[in-house]
């Protein structure tokens, strides 16, 4: 059915290797995170894209929120608040009606982005304190950059195993 774009994970293809190795494995993880989605979504229909099988969150919400997501982690790693239109862009994740390839184009220009910024980190600032969010919740540059990969994975976890039960499920008809 579907083949990996590489026999080899992003982290193992000796990539980046001027690239601090915390900063380098987030980016590794970005990496896979978008051949992964495009492997598995880039086929999917409008329709299919937009579906929420069982009330599932669909495949379009996940390629809209993970750059917006993204976006909203690194401002906290870089010292920042929120913008306005960043509040705005994430309440309308799920409201957005896209097309599977303008889902893709936008998910990938947000990963180039990501990684510019990532690449700015120097590994003396991973222990910087930062806080997150309205509450403020205590965190450091490093947890921030290690979540923005932990959190990007685990929608990425998510978008294709709906991406490949719908699959599977025009198969079936």
């Amino acid at each position: 059915m579907h083949q990996p774009t590489s026999l080899l994970e992003p982290w193992l293809r000796g990539t980046l290797t001027d690239t601090p190795v915390v900063q380098r494995a987030v980016m590794h993880a970005l990496q896979a995170a978008e051949e992964e989605l495009t492997n598995w979504c880039s086929g999917l229909t409008h329709e299919e894209v937009q579906q929420r099988p069982a009330g599932l969150a669909s495949v379009a919400f996940h390629l809209r929120h993970i750059p917006g997501s993204i976006d909203r982690l690194l401002t906290y790693a870089e010292g920042g608040e929120l913008s306005e239109e960043q509040l705005q862009r994430m309440s309308s994740e799920g409201a957005q009606d896209m097309s599977t390839k303008e889902c893709l184009q936008q998910l990938s220009r947000g990963l180039r982005a990501a990684e510019e910024r990532i690449q700015r980190f120097r590994t003396e600032q991973l222990q910087e304190p930062r806080t997150v969010g309205r509450k403020r919740l205590p965190t450091t540059v490093g947890g921030l950059l290690v979540h923005v990969a932990d959190h990007t994975l685990r929608h990425v976890g998510q978008a294709t195993t709906t991406a490949r039960w719908l699959l599977a499920n025009r198969a079936s008809r």
